[in-house]
């Protein structure tokens, strides 16, 4: 019996405009990024639960506007004193907040556009420095829900997608009949299904669904209630 090696080969998540699918969770946030002259205080933040889209959506606003894209935790008192046309921070709430604190000051000052983005609201992030709370509390916010079905649908497909998995329609129903009802749990599942795949040199079957992600095989229709074992992956 030959042995198959498993490569580990670079994943290349999709952060293309057409990728970011519009669905009434994110659709007030859409609104928000399409008009960036209108934020008051020149600033927005958006937060909401793992995988649901925040940093596709920085990315392409950034792209689309010409701005930088930073992560919290490497924000540095250099970059939060950069003059640029506009800032997108990812993980705004893991930055130090000496550099944090200068970075919405500058961005002020100069008029920058300035994008931040975390799970909670800037309200309720940690800190010590007073002037920083009472900037992140007048930050405007705006949610990113937990998606509905439709975009459940498609994200799995563009998960399945990035990682050049071809799965038939029916294998793909019967996942989302049974994983949890979120984005970061659809992602762990097809990252799970693809190692597993890619390991045994087979392809992702519900066979290899049921038993990699521990699903049964009850009918579609008591989908609203996740098995135990599936809701560990979120």
């Amino acid at each position: 019996m030959s042995l198959q090696l498993a490569l580990p080969l670079p994943l290349q998540e999709s952060d293309a405009a057409e990728d970011l699918i519009p669905d009434p969770s994110n659709a007030e946030a859409l609104a928000w990024l399409e008009a960036p002259e209108g934020w008051p205080l020149r600033r927005l933040a958006l937060h909401g639960p793992e995988g649901v889209g925040k940093s596709h959506m920085l990315h392409v606003t950034a792209r689309r506007l010409g701005w930088r894209r930073l992560e919290g935790p490497g924000l540095t008192m250099d970059a939060a004193l950069a003059d640029v046309p506009g800032t997108a921070l990812d993980r705004a709430d893991a930055a130090p907040e000496q550099a944090l604190f200068h970075l919405i000051n500058h961005a002020a000052e100069t008029g920058a556009p300035l994008l931040l983005a975390a799970r909670a609201p800037p309200a309720r992030w940690p800190t010590i420095l007073p002037d920083l709370a009472s900037r992140l509390r007048a930050t405007p916010a705006v949610e990113v829900a937990r998606p509905g079905e439709g975009l459940l649908a498609a994200l799995l497909a563009k998960h399945l997608a990035d990682r050049q998995l071809r799965v038939e329609p029916g294998v793909q129903a019967f996942l989302l009949s049974r994983l949890p009802r979120h984005a970061a749990a659809i992602a762990r599942a097809v990252a799970a299904l693809d190692a597993a795949a890619l390991a045994g040199g087979t392809p992702v079957t519900r066979a290899l669904a049921r038993q990699v992600l521990a699903l049964d095989d009850r009918s579609e229709t008591s989908s609203q209630t996740p098995s135990p074992a599936a809701g560990r992956l979120g």
